[in-house]
């Protein structure tokens, strides 16, 4: 009976973050001194709570959906201060239950927005190191899949995904798509995608400014590794790169190189269907560019025959006419050439 009287009454929103970085600040500490292992623990366990609890404030706790004044209350107290940066630096402490609801927590707090501004982009400019913190979090095999989920979320700010690329960290990304472990290679290789694709002004301005390392490492590693799973995603990127308009400058530049028509010819050779598929997407404008260099008329000539006997064949496993149409209108394009270069002679 007593303890029904008396018992606590639930923490407000702003209670439940100070507590939080209490608690947070607490375990930074005891890494560094002779902090008793059971008193230790039972602040672990604390915490743990406690960001279970956050989690029930922005996502709701299945009964009822969360509300948004107390998510607003929430989000301001939790960039008033450190928080997220001790949050992250204290995440490979954590417990792997009390990692996947801090991920969440940080995940969702990326989209709350207070007096419909994103608080958190603002901290995350003032802050900007943690995102160096996040990406080389795939170095750590227990860390990556928290920190990966983190920052996909947070290069949704613009700021940020221009911070991302134009980085040192960016060249990363190259090889922790070729990780050995798939969860994590995966991982990064979506993060990766969300960092070439959201943005479409900031992508354009870091390709153009960028194009020969980024193109010569994109072709090297990516579309020509020895890994399946790496070279269907590179050449489904790739496409999805070139053919959004805002790219409409580089992909020029991509269509007139020899070296880009070569790798593309080799990929439309490959066994699997959907990487053959996904390289004709991109295949398709080399031969739609109007003002081709000699060199890759040269090329597709020397090739016209062998490429005409292979979309005579070619098809996908729905019928799907967009495709036929582009087919069609390659094989004409790619027949057509001879009778230019005779005009031309």
């Amino acid at each position: 009976m007593k303890s029904l009287l008396f018992k606590s009454k639930p923490k407000t929103p702003v209670e439940l973050v100070r507590q939080t970085r209490d608690l947070l600040i607490y375990v930074q500490r005891s890494n560094s001194d002779n902090t008793r292992e059971s008193k230790r623990e039972e602040k672990m366990m604390e915490l743990g709570k406690t960001l279970r609890d956050l989690k029930c404030v922005l996502y709701g706790n299945g009964q009822s959906e969360p509300v948004s004044d107390a998510c607003s209350q929430l989000t301001q107290e939790f960039f008033r201060e450190d928080t997220l940066r001790l949050l992250i630096n204290m995440l490979p402490k954590l417990n792997l239950e009390a990692r996947k609801d801090a991920t969440q927590v940080v995940a969702n707090l990326q989209r709350q927005q207070v007096q419909s501004r994103l608080i958190a982009c603002d901290y995350l400019e003032a802050n900007i190191d943690l995102m160096d913190i996040l990406v080389t979090g795939y170095d750590n095999t227990d860390l990556a899949l928290h920190y990966g989920t983190m920052l996909r979320e947070c290069i949704r700010h613009q700021s940020v995904a221009r911070y991302v690329l134009e980085s040192e960290h960016v060249k990363k990304f190259f090889d922790y798509i070729q990780l050995p472990n798939f969860d994590i290679a995966a991982d990064a290789a979506a993060t990766f995608k969300e960092l070439l694709t959201r943005h479409k002004s900031t992508v354009a301005e870091f390709l153009s400014k960028n194009y020969d390392w980024f193109f010569a490492e994109y072709n090297s590693k990516l579309l020509e590794s020895s890994n399946y799973i790496t070279r269907r995603q590179a050449i489904k990127l790739l496409g999805d790169i070139l053919l959004d308009r805002s790219n409409s400058a580089v992909m020029t530049r991509y269509v007139s190189s020899r070296d880009n028509l070569r790798i593309l010819m080799n990929l439309l050779r490959e066994s699997s269907k959907s990487i053959q598929i996904e390289a004709f997407h991109v295949f398709k404008l080399f031969a739609a560019n109007k003002n081709k260099p000699s060199d890759i008329v040269n090329i597709l000539l020397a090739n016209r025959s062998k490429l005409l006997r292979l979309f005579a064949d070619f098809k996908t496993d729905k019928e799907d006419e967009q495709f036929e149409a582009d087919k069609s209108q390659v094989v004409k394009e790619i027949a057509a050439l001879e009778v230019e270069t005779k005009e031309l002679s």
